[in-house]
């Protein structure tokens, strides 16, 4: 498993997966985490770790704890905890995290909003546009 920093996740906490070939469109719901290496149209709700692959294709409203994305991602993202874009990662969205970390060659196009109280909201941070790391 990615992310590790309550020391709470195994490889067997994974509740299920969308795997490459696969488009689902609707409203995915999970409670611990989840892993998208095939396309995802909609809105995904989780108080859990949502996992984007290589192949991984998701265009939609996200409400997480925490998303890595090692593939492309278009729409809003509120995570509770974090945002980590992997270097071949893509993020095309509007977001609002904590915490965000950009590995070297993620591309990131949109706006962050950050704040250290991850229930509340607050007031709009710099925009980025077309940033390649």
């Amino acid at each position: 498993m990615i992310f590790k920093s309550d020391g709470k996740q195994s490889s067997s906490d994974l509740n299920g997966f969308l795997d490459s070939g696969s488009h689902l469109q609707g409203e995915l719901r999970f409670d611990t985490s989840f892993r998208v290496d095939g396309k995802l149209t909609g809105a995904v709700t989780s108080e859990g770790d949502l996992i984007v692959g290589e192949s991984g294709e998701i265009d939609g409203e996200i409400r997480v704890g925490q998303v890595f994305i090692s593939g492309t991602v278009r729409g809003k993202i509120h995570a509770k905890k974090r945002i980590q874009i992997a270097p071949n990662g893509k993020l095309f969205a509007e977001i609002e995290t904590p915490a965000l970390v950009i590995e070297d060659g993620a591309t990131f196009e949109g706006s962050c909003s950050m704040s250290r109280d991850a229930g509340g909201r607050s007031a709009a941070g710099p925009k980025l546009v077309a940033q390649k790391v």
